[in-house]
């Protein structure tokens, strides 16, 4: 029987601006999914809440906190589930996105070796998994327009 994991988290770090908004994509620099280019992305850590290890991440992974940037952070209401084969365990990531001011560029650790911003209507060229496309999707629909749950997904940060 497949192992279940609901240990890791999806952080989609989003601008608003004069061209739209953008969301922000990191290359792998190691392992399975070495040149690859995604969100913020982790595990929590043992006795760590959801949100504490999205914003561990964020600060680890793009040197993004509250006052160095973050202008406001949203849980998604879905939860990712993903296969993965060669472990034989489906993994759930609890997912969020957090809003960067204008001006604001990561600072990467080494577990990245690039970023780039991403126009979010041409996401559909650069994310390259579908549930990644549905988390962009939420954020776009849901926390950019201002959707009916976006003040209920918002959090205190």
């Amino acid at each position: 029987m497949p192992r279940v994991l609901a240990n890791m988290v999806d952080v989609y770090i989003f601008r608003r601006g004069g061209g739209g908004v953008e969301l922000l994509q990191m290359c792998r620099a190691d392992g399975s999914l070495m040149g690859t280019w995604h969100p913020v992305m982790g595990q929590i850590e043992e006795g760590e809440t959801a949100v504490a290890a999205a914003i561990r991440e964020m600060r680890e992974e793009a040197g993004l906190e509250k006052g160095k940037g973050l202008v406001a952070m949203w849980a998604l209401e879905q939860v990712h589930p993903y296969f993965l084969a060669r472990r034989d365990t489906i993994v759930l990531s609890a997912r969020f996105a957090a809003e960067v001011g204008p001006g604001w560029e990561p600072r990467m650790n080494e577990e990245h070796t690039a970023w780039r911003w991403v126009k979010g209507d041409e996401a559909g060229r650069h994310f390259m998994w579908p549930g990644q496309l549905g988390a962009v999707r939420e954020v776009l629909e849901v926390v950019v327009k201002g959707g009916w749950g976006e003040e209920y997904l918002r959090l205190e940060v």
